[in-house]
């Protein structure tokens, strides 16, 4: 089996993700996705006919976003007609599977030249979900309206879901408002160094003007006063019912975890940005990075995928690390750096607690609560920072895992070459 190798990663900027305020909001998805693409392109003197395919993620996959991103996008970025593509859908976890997918195409032998990203446009999705929600329509996936699967699984929204886990684990508000102000700290920092420039490419408009080309979403001046006067977003929507049969998403979760009481710790300020996005990585066999002069700056060591319970939706991170590390046969203490998507400041909380690791060591330049989460493409993203972030602290290993809807977290564990 052969190795592969991540020659570079690039983002777009992260766009806040509401129309009229976000500086990307008025683009088209495809747009961002090409701008990505593009820049590969140009940064690497890639010849885009020897692009055997393109593996895309979004999440949601219908009005601009549908129509496979993928492909289209590379026809927008100007690529060669020869390089394929395709979209696909985990959830949050899709920009990290993939990366997974486009790696396990080129150790296998079956391909040389793969590349791997994402795009989500929460300015779209935000909308089209209080568009149907007021057409009458249930909402998008994760089985809304299924009655025999929610008879089995009940499934809740991920925000109650968030608060339920806090309760169970004996996270307080304290913590998780403590996690968010950190991110929003960390973050602060590695935009005042520039820590992010490297992968960064500007988004421009159509006329060559600059839409976007920096973080738009964190917010510096965040104290820990301001966050303890936040109030809880998820009691009232614990309350809210979607299923035919009139349960709320907290009954969802009691009947599954009987007796379990819970109260709002989630909000504004500890759980992730709502952000415009996109990411790519171009990976490459070792005998096509010689052959063209493309100096490999990582190797994929290991991937891995697994379910937990689908009710709390949440909590499969944990059991991901522990399986991609038995993979790579590597324990918690050959990683260097860790990037756990911060969906909600619990996920990150209990990752922390559960493996017993060092703060100092994941999500070293903040997270989603300060940065923001562009569903499909966030696990790419986080790919591309944590490769930075060895480069510049010069060291070996990280390791990638997040939460995705349904229970599920894929995870990977990069190596510098």
């Amino acid at each position: 089996m052969t190795e592969a190798y991540i020659i570079d990663a690039v983002r777009t900027p992260r766009g806040i993700g509401k129309p009229g305020k976000g500086a990307l909001a008025h683009l088209h998805p495809q747009h961002l996705a090409a701008t990505v693409l593009k820049a590969l392109k140009d940064r690497n003197g890639l010849d885009t006919a020897d692009v055997d395919d393109i593996i895309w993620s979004t999440s949601t996959q219908k009005g601009k976003q549908g129509g496979d991103m993928g492909r289209m996008a590379a026809l927008d970025a100007g690529y060669d007609i020869r390089a394929s593509g395709m979209t696909l859908d985990r959830f949050c976890g899709g920009g990290i599977t993939s990366v997974s997918l486009a790696a396990a195409q080129i150790m296998s032998g079956m391909e040389d030249v793969v590349i791997a990203g994402g795009t989500e446009m929460m300015s779209l999705t935000t909308t089209m979900g209080q568009e149907e929600a007021a057409a009458g329509f249930a909402p998008m996936g994760m089985g809304s309206g299924n009655t025999r699967l929610q008879a089995v699984h009940p499934q809740s929204h991920q925000g109650v879901c968030g608060d339920a886990i806090a309760a169970m684990e004996g996270i307080d508000r304290a913590a998780v408002d403590a996690l968010g102000l950190e991110s929003q700290r960390r973050a602060d920092v590695a935009i005042r160094e520039g820590r992010f420039a490297k992968s960064i490419v500007p988004v421009l408009n159509d006329d060559g003007s600059v839409a976007l080309d920096h973080d738009e979403f964190p917010r510096p001046q965040t104290t820990a006063e301001g966050l303890a006067g936040l109030k809880a977003s998820f009691d009232g929507v614990a309350d809210m019912s979607i299923q035919p049969d009139g349960e709320t998403f907290r009954q969802s979760i009691t009947r599954k975890y009987e007796g379990l009481e819970f109260s709002g710790v989630h909000h504004a300020g500890n759980s992730s940005g709502v952000v415009d996005g996109a990411a790519a990585i171009l990976l490459a066999s070792p005998a096509y990075a010689e052959a063209h002069g493309l100096k490999p700056r990582a190797r994929i060591v290991a991937t891995a995928n697994i379910g937990d319970c689908p009710t709390l939706m949440l909590n499969a991170p944990v059991a991901a690390a522990k399986k991609v590390l038995a993979k790579a046969g590597l324990t918690p203490d050959d990683i260097d750096l860790w990037e756990i998507n911060e969906a909600f400041a619990v996920v990150a909380e209990k990752f922390i607690r559960d493996l017993a690791l060092d703060r100092s060591k994941v999500n070293v330049n903040g997270g989603a609560i300060a940065l923001g989460h562009p569903i499909g493409a966030t696990g790419s993203i986080l790919i591309g920072t944590i490769l930075d972030e060895l480069e510049r602290r010069d060291l070996k290993r990280g390791l990638v895992t997040m939460c995705a809807a349904g229970g599920m977290a894929p995870a990977i564990i990069i190596e510098r070459v």
